[in-house]
């Protein structure tokens, strides 16, 4: 065989392992903006890295734009000339497209992991939630400059701006502070944009977490943000009529800066699993909402629903179920004849965009974004915009798309993504029978979960794969084919710690350096073993109460703890620092008594940094 042929056999062989080793490019698109014209619709496509420009009346896309990093959020200049773009990341950025150019003009610093960028009305600020900062930032569009930041409760991830204005409505993803009381919610803070300035917590119902959507209807009166409502005192022994997780939409007074009540989104016999995002129509007539685990859009008569909710609050009977305003969020029938149930053609809608009575919204696990005329006298056929080729999905894909699939589950009601939102934890304490009953424990981030077994927090489960068909089986109470929850390990298995905010310039501060060696002589290290920070054995560290006394716990990695508060078994700790202060007080759990005040502070800079 000549030089030439064999130079060639070898070119082709590369080329078809390299093509058979490429992995799917995916889209995942998360969040929408459109034009005022109606005649260009902006898509944030997360794993791309872009934003694809749609034309609107051909439903093509026109334009892919490059961007710094991943888009978590996207929003239109009220002049209609620039597109702002948050882009996650420790060192997050706002991307700034120029619409006439339809390129990245520019990047403005921003916080650790920004999203849902809201622009004042006057377009000279533009706000943004600084994630795991916990804070708004408050952009100066004029400098190019975060100049202020307004600090929230915890992970803020929704926000929506007044008519006028003058006040910012930010969705808390998770509840703070322990677990173990009779109240464990979610909040959302209202800001005074003038003063930058907290003014009000709306508390929402008991088990309110996983805050996702939030926008003010366009008369400025009310607010509406859209949650999972989590049943989390009860045991998990069944599932019917929303036994463990409902969805809701709480209606918030936007001047009073009060809740005015919740309402469930669920049928009787079939949940409308992961509310994700919420808008109003242009006239305010309706309210389109999201489903994540259920695939669909729902359509609610905005002046019917406020209609009944006066009724109810009067005293009146409004249904079988509801007598009086304290029956509203237990009630599954309450939105029967004001709510159509949109069932879209693709998977996982998030983020929306409306624009008259056009509703867009964001597949993302279709690469698609689907649209369609609200009409509550017709059918609505939704429309399929193609964001690029298909593409086949690898077995880690699948596993993401089953973990937020509420389809897996008995009627729809949860999917492991309600529990664990982002893979992470809720803050919640649940009841889950596999170590008895009456003995509530707090739910677990799935990060490292298959490389620090056992599972659970009691380590019941002898592994993470266990665990995973154990949950399916008992918790969404399916049967499912074995490779569904192969799938669901190898997805678990990819995820990456998320850099600590405690971290500078992604190294320790002095502070930390020095926890480090306190970390040592407390003797925390003989347990919390690096690189996972866990010696994967169970102990008895003095931390069991009442029926859990003297029992040994598995000995959690610390990576990434600083993002799962509340801490021990039960949640009764809400910091690190009541962990190793007075839920330490016989130091079995380190030896911490005699550490100095300095050295405590020194100590938890460093564990949060992990």
């Amino acid at each position: 065989m000549s030089m030439r042929k064999n130079v060639l056999l070898v070119l082709s062989l590369f080329v078809f392992v390299s093509a058979s080793l490429a992995r799917p490019e995916y889209f995942s698109p998360v969040a929408l903006a459109v034009d005022k014209e109606g005649k260009t619709l902006y898509v944030a496509e997360a794993t791309a890295d872009k934003v694809a420009i749609v034309d609107v009346a051909s439903g093509k896309v026109t334009k892919q734009v490059k961007l710094s990093g991943a888009p978590t959020g996207v929003a239109m200049a009220p002049d209609g000339m620039s597109v702002y773009v948050t882009i996650d990341g420790p060192d997050g950025l706002v991307d700034v497209i120029k619409t006439q150019k339809t390129k990245v003009d520019g990047s403005i610093s921003a916080g650790h992991s920004p999203v849902a960028p809201v622009p004042s009305r006057d377009g000279k600020l533009l706000y943004v939630c600084n994630r795991f900062n916990n804070n708004v930032g408050v952009i100066d569009l004029v400098s190019g400059k975060q100049t202020d930041t307004i600090a929230v409760t915890r992970e803020p991830v929704a926000m929506t701006i007044t008519p006028d204005g003058a006040f910012l409505f930010v969705a808390n993803l998770l509840p703070s502070g322990q677990a173990d009381g009779d109240y464990v919610a979610a909040i959302v803070s209202v800001i005074d944009a003038a003063a930058k300035k907290v003014v009000a917590e709306v508390k929402l119902p008991n088990g309110s977490g996983s805050l996702r959507g939030i926008c003010v209807s366009p008369d400025g009166r009310d607010v509406y943000v859209v949650h999972t409502l989590s049943r989390y005192q009860l045991p998990t022994t069944q599932l019917e009529r929303g036994w463990m997780n409902t969805s809701a939409i709480s209606i918030i007074d936007a001047a009073g800066r009060r809740l005015v009540n919740t309402v469930l989104l669920d049928d009787v016999n079939k949940g409308a699993a992961n509310p994700w995002d919420v808008s109003c129509t242009a006239d305010g007539k309706t309210i389109c909402i999201s489903h994540g685990g259920t695939h669909e859009i729902s359509l609610i008569n905005r002046e019917g629903l406020h209609a009944k909710l006066d009724k109810a609050a009067k005293g009146e009977k409004v249904s079988d179920a509801s007598s009086g305003a304290a029956d509203v969020p237990n009630d599954l029938s309450f939105l029967v004849g004001l709510r159509n149930r949109v069932k879209l053609t693709g998977n996982g809608p998030r983020g929306l965009a409306v624009l008259g009575a056009k509703v867009y919204a964001a597949l993302y696990f279709s690469d698609t974004v689907e649209c369609f005329d609200v009409n509550p006298e017709g059918r609505m056929e939704p429309k399929v915009i193609e964001l690029g080729p298909k593409q086949e999905l690898t077995v880690v894909r699948k596993g993401e798309m089953f973990f937020s699939d509420a389809a897996l589950c008995f009627q729809e009601w949860q999917s492991c993504l309600t529990c664990h939102p982002d893979v992470r934890t809720d803050a919640m304490n649940w009841d889950l029978l596999n170590d008895g009953i009456g003995n509530p424990k707090q739910t677990k981030s799935m990060l490292l979960s298959h490389k620090t077994g056992p599972a659970m927090i009691s380590g019941i489960r002898e592994s993470a794969e266990m665990a995973v068909r154990k949950g399916i089986q008992f918790i969404q109470f399916a049967v499912r084919p074995d490779e569904d929850s192969t799938a669901i390990d190898e997805f678990l298995k990819t995820l990456k710690p998320v850099p600590s905010p405690y971290l500078v310039k992604g190294k320790l501060s002095p502070a930390a350096k020095r926890g480090k060696k306190v970390f040592e002589q407390a003797q925390c290290s003989s347990c919390h073993t690096s690189p996972l920070f866990t010696d994967l054995k169970p102990y008895d560290v003095g931390t069991g109460i009442g029926s859990e006394k003297a029992r040994e716990f598995d000995t959690p990695t610390l990576v990434e703890i600083w993002r799962t508060a509340p801490y021990l078994y039960d949640g009764r700790a809400a910091t690190i620092e009541d962990v190793i202060g007075k839920d330490n007080k016989t130091d079995m759990h380190g030896k911490t008594s005699n550490l100095t005040n300095d050295q405590k502070r020194d100590l938890v800079e460093y564990v949060l940094s992990l």
